[in-house]
């Protein structure tokens, strides 16, 4: 997580892991001890874009859609960069996720896009994803076996 800048300040969105994805709270600590506050997504309905709420390790959680934990009503904020799980990723910074476009959709209704940092294991590189012209390509990915900046950023 070395390309972040200082996290003092910042909105950090991240994630409850789904079906053995990276589980970025492990680094949880190391942000909220710089200083950042941490927001995990919210699915509002099918069609609609995430909403972040705010989230610390003390925060009573609730079982959201698809029965993974989202903060029991805390505030809702904006990210000011925000950590992207990956079921597959390409050299240009295209994702694949599980197909209902929930941080595609998100991304692209902000007016000033935050920070995107996708999180994949190395082995779920991918030649091409084949991207749709609604696909957003994250900012830079982040792999065990290291990191990259996309064009897109």
């Amino acid at each position: 997580m070395q390309k972040l800048p200082n996290p003092h300040k910042m909105i950090i969105g991240i994630y409850c892991p789904f079906r053995g994805e990276y589980d970025p709270r492990s680094i949880a600590r190391y942000f909220i001890q710089n200083g950042a506050t941490l927001a995990l997504p919210e699915i509002i309905d099918k069609d609609t874009p995430l909403c972040f709420r705010e989230w610390s390790m003390d925060t009573p959680m609730k079982n959201g859609a698809y029965g993974i934990p989202i903060p029991v009503d805390t505030q809702i904020v904006r990210p000011d960069a925000v950590i992207i799980p990956m079921v597959g990723f390409d050299q240009r910074g295209y994702r694949l996720g599980y197909g209902s476009g929930f941080f595609d959709r998100t991304l692209a209704s902000y007016q000033r896009q935050p920070l995107s940092l996708g999180v994949a294991f190395e082995i779920q590189r991918l030649e091409d994803t084949y991207p749709q012209a609604h696909d957003i390509a994250m900012h830079y990915v982040i792999t065990e076996a290291g990191s990259f900046q996309t064009k897109h950023y």
